[in-house]
């Protein structure tokens, strides 16, 4: 099995199961990863996705280049073309696909070209203090297209953005943390206990309103201040009605933890 799925309680890992092989997405592990991001998303039992490697080498070294050479040689570019804008890209969330669920990837070991553009794709980062970054594909002749030319310059300095892209050179975890790539490093057998504990941070709180505020934040980002603030209202009010927006004032007036359904 090239991509694990287990849920625990409230919480999805998904393990990337290539270690061999870096963690590299060949064609089974990139469909399987498609199907894993959709049943999270369509399963209203769990409410945040954690996505990590196996073993301590490797998050993701993106794709398998011998068989991405084969997809590209078994199409046309218009079809290549057409495939990318219905289809999603590598990784199942880097395009084509909504997912208002967080997301975290714990990076261990090496995070480079498409693996840092599935890292890229997520909404919190947890570092290994032997991770690192880069997005290499320029030296193999190609560009960093499942989102790396758009979503790393969002993220980090525009300048440092285009150092790592044109030079095609790494970064170790510090300074993926230094300029923000990354929200915490620390050491490789804490890695994993941290995600999770992240995760189970975000699950004691309301799934909608956690959903809602993550939509109303990526939407928002390209919009006016007005725009946004009208996106934000549109999206809050059917929060406001929800059964769980009533429980968290209960709760606080009764000085008891919140239960929270998602309803």
């Amino acid at each position: 099995m090239t991509i694990r799925y287990e849920k625990k309680e409230r919480i999805v890992l998904i393990t990337i199961d290539r270690p061999q092989a870096m963690n590299a997405l060949d064609g089974e592990a990139w469909a399987r990863l498609n199907q894993a991001w959709i049943d999270f998303r369509d399963d209203p039992e769990v409410w945040v996705a954690v996505i990590t490697g196996a073993g301590d080498k490797a998050f993701c070294a993106g794709a398998d280049l011998k068989r991405l050479a084969e997809y590209y040689r078994s199409m046309t570019p218009l079809q290549r073309r057409m495939k990318s804008e219905t289809e999603p890209g590598l990784g199942g969330i880097t395009r084509n696909l909504e997912i208002f669920k967080p997301i975290i990837a714990a990076i261990n070991g090496y995070c480079l070209a498409g693996g840092l553009e599935l890292a890229l794709a997520c909404d919190l980062r947890i570092a290994s203090e032997n991770a690192s970054f880069g997005l290499t594909e320029v030296s193999r002749g190609i560009i960093p297209g499942a989102g790396g030319t758009q979503r790393l310059p969002r993220l980090i300095p525009l300048a440092k953005a285009l150092e790592m892209i044109l030079t095609a050179e790494r970064i170790d975890a510090l300074e993926a943390w230094r300029v923000g790539l990354v929200n915490r490093v620390v050491p490789a057998g804490e890695l994993l206990p941290e995600a999770m504990t992240i995760a189970q941070k975000i699950c004691r709180n309301a799934p909608l309103a956690v959903q809602a505020a993550k939509e109303a934040i990526y939407r928002g980002l390209e919009m006016p201040l007005a725009e946004g603030l009208r996106l934000e209202q549109f999206l809050a009010e059917p929060v406001r009605q929800s059964e769980d927006a009533r429980e968290g004032p209960k709760a606080f007036a009764e000085k008891r933890s919140p239960r929270f359904k998602g309803k």
